[in-house]
């Protein structure tokens, strides 16, 4: 099996695990208690700019083992995270007892299976890679529509099924990127679920799964862990007005938002793709703060300066309130809004949504310009217009 990089020198004899007072949270139904703050191993940290490859790996353990011995107790990663080596470095970091003081979620490349024996052929080489017998908590990976009839047509569940039966897999879960109707669908679709893992964050409530999703998921007893909580680093670096009500307010962005997200009571974990040892230690900090911590009304009066600032920034006033649908084109016309609007703030979260979750006929380059949506809308948006505007902004 995998062996430890020489030269990795273990953490724990700093035995500054003995001193957290890391924050617990109840993990859905389960009879176990996560770290308020999980280690996503997916902006580890690189030698070398532009090529999520090259990891630097013995920083990347150091981290890993530090996060551990100051309480974090729950570590994802993925098949194809940096460049499909995430999982080896988890792996690696998870020797020399590490292993069992932690529980792992890897994920499933469902768009690569192309036929039934594909999920165990992935499932082994993803315990091969993590050196481990068993993983914890196996994950759908990035579902949303097309991929979940995916899932449902290869029969992958029933394939989860057998991997739980012999002890490859513990738990099974999902993790998701759409809109709320198909999060409950996806749900409501299997009554063994264990934990989702949705993008939430305090400009993120309506996007994707959103406060719904997560009040509904918690409702029926998941597990809810939120990836994305600063917005893949974009709350952590404002501009212009925005970096001034901070600045002036005194506070920490990340600090401020992460705690937003624990004081939802149906949250489990939040996964923080951390890059340096900084930001390691500053986020166990927050999470230590969590157990007792509801934000202050200052503080929520700060969120609520920000995001106004923030709504600034969306050029397109859509509520979603679904008057202009259905188009007879097939168009999602609310989501192409809620993607573009979300390009202002994560150009990068953006691009990916717009470019790889709709289907051809959803996006605004199909517009026919018929004209039929626009004196549908409350808000009287310039419908037809903002579609060319979109597909340009998208370069489509």
């Amino acid at each position: 099996m995998l062996s430890d990089p020489a030269g990795t020198p273990a953490v724990s004899g700093e035995n500054e695990n003995k001193k957290t007072s890391m924050s617990l949270r109840p993990f859905g139904r389960l009879d176990w208690k996560v770290s308020a703050l999980g280690f996503g191993a997916m902006r580890l940290p690189l030698t070398g700019p532009g090529n999520e490859s090259l990891v630097d790996e013995e920083e990347s353990i150091r981290m890993i083992r530090r996060a551990v011995d100051l309480g974090v107790n729950y570590v994802d990663t993925a098949w194809p995270y940096h460049g499909e080596k995430s999982e080896g470095i988890v792996g690696r970091a998870l020797k020399n007892g590490y292993r069992e003081r932690v529980k792992i979620a890897t994920k499933l490349p469902c768009w690569l299976v192309e036929k039934p024996d594909d999920f165990d052929r992935f499932l082994d080489e993803q315990l091969r890679r993590l050196d481990t017998d068993c993983i914890d908590f196996y994950l759908f990976h990035a579902i949303w529509r097309d991929r979940w009839e995916h899932i449902r047509s290869m029969n992958m569940i029933a394939s989860a099924e057998k991997a739980m039966a012999d002890e490859r897999i513990r738990y099974l879960g999902f993790s998701f990127h759409d809109q709320t109707g198909l999060f409950r669908e996806v749900i409501d679709a299997y009554d063994n679920w264990t934990l989702a893992q949705i993008q939430y964050n305090f400009l993120n409530e309506t996007v994707q799964a959103g406060t719904a999703g997560l009040n509904y998921a918690a409702q029926k007893g998941l597990a809810v862990v939120v990836m994305e909580p600063l917005l893949g680093g974009n709350i952590t670096r404002p501009q212009g007005r925005i970096k001034e009500i901070w600045e002036n307010s005194g506070k920490k962005p990340a600090d401020v938002a992460l705690r937003w997200i624990w004081d939802k009571p149906g949250v489990s974990t939040i996964l923080s793709g951390m890059s340096a040892m900084q930001q390691v230690l500053e986020n166990i900090e927050s999470a230590r703060k969590s157990a007792d911590s509801s934000l202050t009304g200052e503080e929520h009066e700060l969120i609520e300066r920000v995001r106004t600032a923030y709504s600034g920034l969306n050029t397109i006033p859509c509520t979603k309130c679904g008057y202009c649908m259905p188009c007879p084109h097939g168009l999602d016309i609310p989501y192409n809004f809620e993607v573009f609007n979300l390009s202002r703030v994560n150009p990068d979260m953006g691009r990916a949504l717009y470019l790889w979750h709709f289907t051809e006929s959803a996006k605004a380059s199909q517009c026919q310009a018929c004209g039929i949506c626009e004196p549908l809308c409350p808000q009287k948006i310039p419908i037809m217009e903002n579609m060319k505007k979109i597909n340009r902004h998208f370069g489509q």
